[in-house]
């Protein structure tokens, strides 16, 4: 059987039914459960390593400390590089002193 033919469009739908008026008293009953039910939570699972919302993730801490390992790096080889290159020698550089970073 075939469908009948649209004679037009769709009704619109109907409205929401407005919403039921609820109790004062079982609104703040529900507030307070919430409360205790939050507290609760918090004394449960305690948050240990709170960070600010604006301190870098440990990963980034990370890299700038490396970023800043490889510009001492760097920088200590264009001495040694502009040194060499002016015919001039560099005083010798520990173990101790290369492994701390404090190289010339």
């Amino acid at each position: 059987m075939p469908l009948p033919a649209s004679t037009g469009p769709s009704p619109p739908p109907q409205a929401a039914e407005p919403a039921q008026r609820v109790d004062p008293g079982i609104s703040e009953a529900i507030e307070r459960q919430n409360r205790a039910m939050r507290e609760l939570s918090r004394r449960t699972f305690p948050e240990a390593d709170v960070v600010a919302a604006d301190a870098p993730a440990p990963i980034e801490q990370a890299r700038a400390q490396r970023r800043r390992q490889a510009a001492q790096t760097h920088a200590a080889a264009l001495r040694r590089a502009r040194t060499e290159r002016a015919g001039t020698s560099l005083p010798a550089v520990s173990p101790a002193h290369q492994a701390t970073g404090d190289v010339a």
